[in-house]
């Protein structure tokens, strides 16, 4: 417990200067010692008053406070001009976040001048009445977030201009005729951000490229990773570097590395899936112990720093995976061939190998290079069956054979074995206070021209989370192993910071509609419940709304070298060391762990926090455009089946309208509350609902309706519904 409290105080005073500026802030009148700032805070030690009263005087150092008696302060008012970044709603109104001010400010779309959304920003605030929320202007824009835009253009005889498909981005671009770049009127573009004069209402672009017809396929997911900057082909250099890399494995690598190819070893993965990264190996001892090794590509014995390869795949970051195609972090040639560890061939890993016994319990441990020889490949339906009958027979229908096969008896004991383990492992985090989402996955049978012809879900089973559990220990081992043996060693850690409190008020709120409750009194409740809230609502018609809800209050995991644990998973320690063809942070991870495995010295911590905010961008950048693929397939699913009414869930409730999730399909979209012409409907907040001013009936969250399909938008991912009405209306 005292471990967490540690954590927990870390994390809230990272940044102390700011946290003693916004006690000074929120009564600029009046003047503070620093046990009055310390009690404000909640500081009780005599490290952090001590460090308190050092920031106050670096502080006064650079004019931001004043002293106004012996050891008072008071914070000098400043003009009100204050630098943030902005984000701007789909209606048009921004709002500056700034470090310096503890709410957002508020700016009215009249106000943006030329700020595009995520740009960093001057605003000068003008309204900051006792109680309200701040209230500014734009007076200048310091950097660009983006420079590059997908947009539909509209060609005129000497000029264009180009409607941006982002709905956050709140102005047209204006194309001269000399830059219009061959692309015909109506097509999809890449447009590239030159200039904005003060005169003019639109910035000047160019056509940097045609990405072609509107709602076409390709045109469709080419768009998706042009609007976030994500490639879709290596360079020629790159693919010659990967090319020609020395693929042999020689006698003398092989000497420096433990040879574990007697080893029982296999895979389990995807039945499509074409690259393995991960393989396990299993192998019981005199003792009544086992000797379990996770099998990791040693993507860094290929991928050496400062090559092209390697810049290649630092940029990237993360391998994309859009719903008819996988965008990879390295070429073809490295992730589906050398790198990949195929059945029946020789392969360098980097390896975990422990001794556990049959409760899970770690007796030791042992990391370093190996070179490892898989003896069988699984798909993850042949590793369930085989988990569900307990016998090895496996039928053609789920065979990747398509025949029917019969495994080898001790890779059927092996995977019982490791199976029971997993889940008591599983178990013990529960225990511990790790959260247990198992959100539905939208996946679709898509034809020869990547269709849409079917929607079906998928669900994690014992064969799945038996991977999972042995991947969260590699990675869990890993990081204690570096973090414990010396903290002041650079690493690259994956972190979660505790829930947002408000957003966890809210989540409470909402499913008392639902006959739910969540205890928010301590985190041991708040997890507890959560997990309660969680199993409960499993095959409910509000189970993915809730699911979705409750992963929102989450705060979003991401890298870092400076190590605060992993809330989710409730572990102290915790890094990405088992993916390393598709992340980039794995490869960071495997190159550090040798580094120190080495007796090398501490790496810099700028260097590689640069690098891990970097890898959390892209993976952030990543996760947009995977989920913008499967709203665009979608919705064109549902293009298809326009005729066809929709039993749905209503998902979100505002004074515009009602969001419907189908249940069948898992598509949401929208009822406009004009759309509505019973009578005039409005929402009430409080009751999560829109009410007829006559009739007085109610559409509220989470009731049952059935909708049809008013208009699919391809190129804005958008589906409108014409509401038929409430379950109980139409099935009645």
């Amino acid at each position: 417990m005292k471990k967490k409290k540690k954590r927990n105080s870390k994390t809230k005073f990272q940044n102390l200067s700011q946290s003693v500026l916004n006690v000074l802030k929120q009564e600029p009148n009046k003047d503070f010692n620093y046990k009055q700032i310390c009690a404000k805070l909640s500081i009780t030690d005599a490290s952090t008053r001590n460090q308190v009263i050092k920031r106050l005087h670096q502080l006064k150092a650079k004019a931001q406070i004043e002293e106004t008696g012996r050891g008072k302060f008071k914070i000098i008012k400043a003009i009100d001009y204050y630098t943030g970044t902005i984000d701007i709603s789909t209606r048009g109104t921004g709002y500056v976040i700034t470090e310096e001010l503890q709410e957002d400010i508020m700016i009215p779309r009249r106000s943006l001048g030329q700020a595009l959304n995520g740009d960093q920003v001057e605003v000068y605030v003008y309204h900051r009445r006792r109680g309200q929320q701040p209230e500014g202007e734009i007076t200048k824009v310091i950097e660009r977030k983006k420079t590059e835009f997908v947009g539909t253009i509209q060609v005129h005889e000497k000029f264009a201009f180009v409607n941006v498909t982002d709905p956050k981005i709140q102005t047209d671009f204006f194309i001269p005729g000399r830059e219009i770049n061959g692309a015909k009127d109506g097509q999809v573009v890449l447009v590239e951000f030159v200039e904005w004069n003060d005169k003019q209402d639109s910035p000047n672009g160019k056509v940097k490229a045609v990405l072609g017809e509107p709602g076409e396929h390709n045109t469709e997911i080419h768009a998706i990773l042009a609007q976030y900057g994500l490639p879709y082909e290596f360079p020629t250099t790159v693919e010659e570097y990967a090319d020609q890399l020395d693929k042999t494995i020689t006698d003398k690598e092989i000497s420096k590395r433990r040879d574990m190819r007697e080893s029982l070893t296999y895979t389990i993965d995807p039945a499509d899936a074409k690259d393995f990264d991960d393989a396990l190996s299993f192998e019981k001892l005199e003792n009544g112990h086992y000797e379990i090794g996770i099998h990791i590509a040693d993507v860094s014995h290929y991928v050496k720093e400062g090559t092209p390869l390697d810049d290649e795949a630092y940029e990237r970051a993360t391998s994309v995976y859009l719903v008819d195609r996988v965008v990879p972090m390295l070429p073809e040639v490295l992730s589906n061939g050398v790198c990949s560890l195929n059945p029946h061939e020789d392969k360098l890993c980097f390896s975990a190998v422990f001794e556990m016994d049959d409760s899970g319990k770690v007796y030791k441990q042992w990391f370093g290079r190996t070179i490892i020889h898989s003896d069988q490949r699984f798909a993850y339906e042949e590793a369930q069956h085989i988990i569900e009958t307990g016998k090895g027979e496996i039928p053609a229908d789920i065979s990747l054979t398509q025949k029917d096969t019969t495994a080898d008896p001790a890779i059927v004991e092996a995977t019982l074995t490791l199976d029971s383990i997993a889940k008591k492992m599983r178990n013990e985090r529960m225990v511990q206070g790790a959260l247990s989402f198992d959100k539905t996955e939208v996946k679709f049978n898509l034809n020869d021209n990547s269709e849409p012809v079917g929607v079906y879900f998928k669900t994690s089973k014992d064969a799945n989370k038996l991977i999972e559990e042995f991947m969260l220990l590699a990675n869990r081992k890993v990081a204690a192993f570096i973090g414990k043996r010396d903290p002041k060693h650079t690493f690259v850690y994956r972190i979660h910071d505790e829930p947002n409190d408000e957003k966890l008020g809210a989540l409470a709120k909402i499913v008392t509609r639902f006959g739910h409750k969540l205890d928010l009194r301590d985190r041991k409740h708040v997890t507890q419940s959560l997990n309660k809230l969680l199993s409960d609502v499993k095959g409910n018609k509000e189970q993915n709304m809730v699911d979705t809800l409750a992963i929102r209050t989450m705060s979003k995991a991401e890298y870092s070298t400076q190590n605060i644990g992993h809330y989710g998973l409730a572990f102290d320690y915790y890094s990405h060391f088992t993916s390393p063809i598709r992340r980039y942070p794995d490869v960071m991870v495997h190159r550090l762990l040798q580094h120190y495995l080495d007796k090398g010295k501490s790496v810099s911590e700028e260097l590689y926090e640069e690098k891990c905010h970097h890898s959390t961008n892209m993976e952030i950048l990543a996760t947009k455009a995977e989920r913008d693929s499967i709203k665009y397939m979608q919705v064109k699913f549902m293009k298809d089946h326009e005729d066809e009414q929709f039993l749905g869930v209503i998902s979100g409730v505002t004074d515009w309208g009602i969001y419907v999730e189908i249940i069948s399909n898992k598509c949401e979209g929208m009822i406009r509350l004009g759309d509505l012409d019973d009578d005039s409907y409005e929402f009430v907040e409080e009751e999560f609902a829109v009410i007829g001013r006559k009739t007085k009936n109610a559409y509220r969250l989470g009731d049952e309706v059935y909708v049809k399909v008013k208009n699919a938008d391809l190129v804005k991912k958008h589906l409108d519904f014409w509401m038929i009405g409430s379950k109980e209306a139409v099935e009645n």
